[in-house]
């Protein structure tokens, strides 16, 4: 099965676990950002863990192989910046946006099409980006085992534990 293939049924079953999990609400979005619904942050808690434990494991099985990217600060503050903004403006992260408009939320078309409208500006931007933005702050390929100097099979259920905590925090605030 080719790859495309594989992405779309990944991407499938995702857009379905969070129309399930109700991210997709517009509700659950803005709560999201005034701190009082942590649905969100719950559910992205879960995929992180899951992801972390699916890639680790297909990579110890020699499946796949990791190349994490170089840790540009200047690049994470401000795509994060950007990022954190078209959300608090649309109301939709990139995931979410493209499962809304699944739903019939025509109005989510608009987060798609800046999302667009960023990357090829990105583009077309990127030989001047990469003398200046993305050259500040180069940390290389930072990875929090690498840095720890321990196998991920040691960070990965004290951060499971960490998610747990929270959660279980979040649940009884009725967040």
């Amino acid at each position: 099965m080719s790859e495309q293939w594989l992405g779309l049924i990944t991407g499938i079953c995702f857009g379905a676990l969070l129309q399930q999990g109700r991210v997709l609400r517009f509700e659950k979005q803005v709560g999201a950002m005034l701190l009082r619904d942590m649905t969100i942050m719950k559910f992205m808690m879960s995929a992180i863990l899951v992801g972390m434990v699916g890639i680790h494991l297909l990579a110890s099985m020699e499946i796949v192989k990791l190349s994490p990217k170089a840790t540009l600060l200047g690049a994470l503050i401000v795509g994060g910046a950007l990022f954190g903004a078209g959300w608090a403006v649309m109301g939709f992260c990139p995931g979410t946006s493209v499962g809304a408009v699944g739903e019939g939320r025509w109005h989510a078309v608009w987060a798609i099409l800046g999302m667009i409208a960023g990357a090829a500006l990105y583009a077309e931007a990127y030989a001047a980006l990469e003398k200046s933005l993305l050259a500040w702050g180069d940390f290389g390929k930072l990875t929090l085992p690498g840095a720890l100097g321990v196998s991920p099979w040691v960070i990965i259920p004290v951060l499971g534990g960490v998610f747990l905590l929270v959660f279980v925090f979040f649940e009884r605030k009725g967040l």
